[in-house]
Parts: C-alpha cells; structure tokens; sequence
C-alpha cells in the first residue's frame, strides 16, 4: 500500500527543520503577493534557504502561486517562475491559467499543482488541468470522503487532500477591515490572530485573515480527520494536507507529529490504527486551543458552518 505525502505549512523558515524532524515530506511556502492564505511569508531569500533545508533532508518544497491575479501582477509571474526554477522547487500551486502560461514560458519543465481552493469538484476538472501540464489537483475542502475517493478512483493525476486546520469560507479583495479603520480615521495594524467576527445567534466565532489579497473569513471550527484515514490511504490518496494558517509552531509540529504516527499505522498495520485511532483524536483535542472546536468539515456531508 502506498503511503501519502505528508504535506504541512510552515510559518517561518525556523519551523523547517523541526517538522522534517516531527515527520513531514513536503512543506507549502509562499509570499502573499502570489500566494493565498499562507501560513507565513517567505520572500525569495527565504524560499531558497527552505529548499536548501528541505532538499538536504530529502523533503520537497511547493511554493504557492494560486493568488487571483489582476493586470497589474501578471507581468511579474515569468520573472518569478524563473527564480523558482533557478532555486529548484519541487513544484508550483497555482490557480490562473496566466501562471500556466508564465510555466510554460520560463520553466516549461516545472511540476504544477491545480488549486483553486473551491472549484476542483470532480475528476473531470482535474484531468482537463492534468492534460495541460498539472501532475496535482487539489480537492475542494467542501467534497465528501466519497467524492474524494471517486475522484481519485478516475483522476490521471495525484489528488490532495486536507485533513486537519480552519478553511475559508469567505474572501473579497477589498481590506474590509482595514477600510472600516481608515474611516474612522484609526490605523488599522493586521494582526490576524485576534481579529474574530461575531454570531451571537449561533454563538460562534469567524477568525478574518487580511493580507494583500483582500480579507478572508475562515470557519469557526478546525477540521480534523486523523481518525477517518483509513479509506482514504486505501483509496491511494496521494497527499495530506496539515494547513496552519493562524496557528502557532508549536502546534503545527505537534500536529504533524501525530498525523505521522496516524498515517505510518494506516499503511503499516492497519488492523493497529483502527484500534488506536480514537486516541489520536483525543490527543489533538488535548492540544487544540479552547475556542476552535473540532469537526469533520464536509467529509460526511455534514452542515459546518
């Protein structure tokens, strides 16, 4: 049986060696003016130190290129993408097809991985992008294990999944927050980590991310699926995504630490895993902050939100 990636997001380049230590295969880096919801911003000097890292301990590094481009980025995509090709990233993540043209242009050998974030709904999506260069599609967080395991069952290309941290439920270019301070005539200073949008009704909280992209509403509830891999592994999907977007290091290790363990049981004694897999649930509940409950996200086409 094939054993998944691994794939999980850094926050700085500090936190490379300790998740290759606490088991991870690949890492997503970025910066904001290309990337989507990072998890850290890593400006070319520190795109290359982490492919150092991580190729000096035989892990992979993507960096992410899946940001809604308007004009006045795209003449910067080709300049870019030949810098990542010059660092020798593993693979780019991207969403528009004006970075599949700048590929094409300046690195027409570079692995590209399709990722919308919403729109990879059905294998038919991902082998249209498949043929065009794509050796990755992403899965939309909002498709159940059925239509995960369909999907891969007739994709021509690897399937990615997340399986752990918060998904977005709401972007917009405008800084939202930002424009409300600039109003009041206030500077607004983004700290994205305690800004919460409240639903006294439902009694829930929605973190609001802001970054060069505009504002985005995250879910009040962090998905977690380290105890429903099994179909999965068995269903050969080839990747997993940890997403840390406003958590700490500490965490993210943490939880690369157990989904190790989880998915090395999966593949290696099976019948194990499914006799431990409520323990590692507990444990991430031990680790997960009070306000940020718990969830299966769409996995069992459950209402979320």
């Amino acid at each position: 049986m094939k054993k998944p990636e691994l794939l999980v997001t850094p926050i700085n380049i500090a936190d490379i060696p300790p998740l290759i230590d606490a088991g991870a295969d690949s890492f997503v880096i970025g910066e904001q003016r290309y990337g989507l919801r990072l998890a850290g911003e890593f400006p070319r000097a520190d795109v290359k130190k982490a492919i150092e890292l991580a190729h000096g301990a035989k892990k992979r590094v993507y960096v992410a290129m899946n940001a809604i481009f308007h004009n006045e980025k795209v003449d910067g995509l080709e300049d870019y993408v030949a810098f990542l090709q010059e660092t020798g990233v593993d693979a780019i993540i991207f969403g528009d097809p004006a970075v599949l043209m700048a590929v094409r242009a300046a690195a027409p050998d570079m692995p590209l991985h399709w990722n919308t974030e919403t729109t990879v709904t059905n294998w038919y999506t991902a082998n249209y992008w498949g043929r065009r260069g794509s050796v990755r599609a992403v899965a939309a967080r909002e498709l159940s294990m059925d239509e995960l395991i369909e999907m891969k069952e007739n994709a021509e290309v690897e399937i990615e999944v997340q399986v752990q941290g918060m998904t977005c439920m709401f972007q917009s270019k405008r800084s939202l927050l930002g424009n409300y301070f600039e109003y009041q005539g206030k500077a607004l200073e983004i700290d994205n980590k305690h800004m919460l949008l409240h639903d006294n009704e439902r009694n829930n909280k929605y973190p609001i991310f802001e970054d060069e992209n505009g504002t985005h509403i995250m879910s009040p509830n962090d998905m977690c699926i380290i105890d429903e891999l099994q179909e999965m592994v068995e269903a050969g999907i080839d990747s997993f995504k940890i997403d840390g977007i406003l958590k700490t290091a500490e965490y993210i290790v943490a939880v690369t630490k157990l989904y190790r363990k989880a998915i090395d049981l999966c593949v290696e004694d099976p019948d194990q895993y499914e006799e431990t897999k409520d323990e590692f649930l507990e444990k991430v509940e031990k680790i997960q902050p009070e306000d940020r409950k718990l969830d299966t996200g769409f996995f069992f086409k459950e209402t979320v939100y």
